[in-house]
């Protein structure tokens, strides 16, 4: 295969699933048969005398793998972990070699074993996955022995109809088949979409629910994603859907179920919290002030059903075992695994056969580290040898030098040197006359997927930025956008940042040099972007004047919040972020002369 006929796969990927939605129905009819009440049979029971009127079953649970078959690189695959004298300690975790035998491991001596996924098991992936439209991932999630899962918000970032394909199988319509004599097999497991409805029908475009069955035992298990998923996936990936409310899709499938006599439900909710620590082995129930989980999963606990027994979640990218009361006042189990495979959660469901409900106060559940130095499973490790094979002459090829780690996804900061970078080359990028005249550039954070990390990841040698690790860092291959903006338009743009859908966990966009401002955390809303701060080049933003302004095109359709920069007129469209970020990497750093991590000293923030 050329390296033109890759090149051009990469520049539009988002767009190749976008050729219609008629597929839609197939995901329900070609469901893998039984794949909605299989058991994986980790044992073989209590024999055939009497049962006992109770039965452990284990539920072990992950979220947001992303694709990330190897570990993440850098401080984004590391787990924090308290120590007892209170320290702080990062394990570096992840990986699906690690991920499988961890499972494996803790499935064994468990008769009634059911795992389970809280979505976005795909997209925003690395290069090893993402390259291959994440077939990779699903065959990997097939050889994991997974039961379920939710859809997240980025399994629509490629449509509906390619989602369709992950669950059923074939080649993809425009690439085709990647292996001679390879037939992509689609998942052998259910992805469930219950609050995710088809706009002209009204049908759902999923399954809602899939009920977990052995040996007499039924377990349902209901699968949403967030709500809000049109504001943070292209208008191409949602076109014709509808999506619902969480708690009340939850409870009426809740309703069926239990008339259908499945008493123990399980909810799969791809939104998340945030917990008060960031250690996975915090204990979120602690009393102390400040304490426990916040976030939109708290009021989605407090309004499902008590049928429901126990609630997988995930988006945030959080690690957290909590108790959130149901609207009865019981405690219910609230659990997420982090992200990228660094984590899973191992839950004891007591299950009563007499009632064939789950005993409420015996639900236990730990996260655990998929750490790094226990045995890798070699099946996983093959899978990755043989996409990594088809990868390499494309992941392989230098794009920059870096003299350290350049922190992104791994990054709390809300200033991030490798938000900084990205700014700077599409600012660059854009900023000729005939390429758009922008004069300053924003990056959503949440579009950074990885650090750029020194140390290498293969034979390239330490500092080399690869093909492969910056694809890793920006993924979605967007377009690049210049389009006019006020600067009322501008500063209302950096408002949202901090109001509106984003005033409860703001989203810090990154900005290219000769913006700044100052960010005061200690007011509420948008009077914490402090207005008369805001300075382009050292003069002030000028209201009444339009200024050019580039953007990947998912921020210049609103996304993320953030309505102002979807105002934008007399729009040019240019290469992607991805181009950018690699023209930018070559014109300024060498094998002498490599980039040093910038400073970030953009946005001064009051706390």
């Amino acid at each position: 295969m050329s390296a033109n006929v890759q090149k051009n796969r990469m520049t539009r990927r988002v767009l190749a699933a976008a050729a219609g939605l008629a597929t839609m129905g197939a995901l329900v009819a070609a469901m893998p048969a039984g794949a909605h009440d299989r058991g994986h049979g980790h044992g073989h029971g209590h024999g055939h005398g009497h049962k006992p009127r109770t039965v452990d079953v284990q539920l072990l649970s992950f979220n947001d793998l992303h694709g990330n078959l190897e570990p993440p690189a850098g401080s984004a695959g590391n787990v924090s972990e308290t120590q007892p004298d209170g320290t702080v300690k990062a394990i570096p975790a992840g990986g699906v070699e690690y991920l499988a035998t961890s499972l494996r491991t803790a499935r064994k001596g468990n008769p009634y074993s059911v795992t389970a996924a809280g979505g976005d098991m795909v997209g925003a992936s690395p290069l090893l996955s993402g390259l291959f439209h994440d077939e990779p991932t699903i065959e990997a999630l097939n050889g994991l022995d997974l039961d379920v899962t939710a859809v997240g918000n980025h399994e629509f970032d490629e449509g509906a109809t390619e989602l369709a394909r992950l669950q059923n199988g074939g080649c993809h319509p425009v690439e085709g088949c990647y292996e001679k004599g390879r037939k992509f097999k689609g998942a052998d497991f259910p992805y469930l979409a219950a609050n995710v409805t088809k706009e002209k029908t009204g049908k759902p475009l999923l399954k809602p629910y899939t009920v977990w069955k052995k040996n007499g035992v039924k377990i349902g298990f209901i699968g949403v994603t967030l709500e809000g998923t049109p504001d943070i996936v292209t208008a191409n990936g949602v076109k014709g859907l509808k999506f619902h409310d969480e708690v009340e899709t939850i409870n009426k499938y809740a309703r069926e179920l239990d008339r259908k006599g499945v008493k123990s439900i399980v909810a799969l909710i791809h939104e998340g919290g945030a917990p008060a620590s960031t250690s996975y082995n915090y204990d979120c129930d602690s009393p102390g002030a400040g304490d426990g989980i916040s976030g939109p999963i708290v009021d989605i606990a407090k309004g499902i059903t008590p049928k429901v027994d126990a609630l997988v979640t995930g988006h945030t990218h959080q690690a957290y075992v909590c108790t959130v009361p149901d609207p009865s006042g019981k405690p219910r189990m609230v659990t997420s695994a982090s992200s990228f495979g660094k984590l899973y959660t191992d839950t004891t469901l007591t299950y009563d056969r007499r009632t064939n409900d789950i005993v409420r106060t015996s639900v236990k559940s730990a996260n655990h580290i998929v750490t790094r130095d226990q045995p890798k499973a070699a099946d996983m490790t093959s899978l990755i040898s043989r996409w990594n094979k088809l990868a390499a002459p494309i992941a392989n090829k230098p794009q920059g030098w870096i003299s350290a780690d350049i922190n992104g996804r791994g990054s709390t900061a809300l200033e991030k040197p490798l938000g900084n970078v990205i700014a700077d080359a599409q600012l660059e990028g854009l900023a000729p006359a005939d390429k758009g005249g922008a004069e300053v550039a924003f990056m959503n954070p949440g579009g950074i997927r990885a650090d750029l990390v020194h140390k290498a990841s293969g034979s390239e040698g330490d500092g080399v930025v690869t093909y492969g690790e910056a694809f890793t860092v920006q993924p979605f291959t967007n377009m690049m956008n210049v389009v006019d903006l006020t600067g009322a338009q501008l500063v209302a743009a950096l408002q949202q940042q901090v109001s509106g859908s984003n005033e409860a966990s703001p989203k810090i966009l990154q900005i290219s040099r000769g913006l700044a401002y100052t960010l005061d955390l200690t007011k509420t809303g948008a009077a914490r972007v402090v207005t008369d701060s805001i300075k382009l080049n050292g003069e002030a933003i000028d209201p009444a004047r339009t200024y050019r302004v580039a953007m990947n095109e998912f921020l210049a359709g609103g996304g993320d919040g953030f309505p102002a920069l979807g105002q934008g007129t007399n729009k040019l469209v240019g290469a992607s972020d991805l181009d950018m970020f690699n023209a930018y990497l070559a014109a300024h750093s060498s094998a002498t002369a490599p980039l040093a991590p910038p400073a970030t000293d953009r946005i001064t923030v009051v706390q």
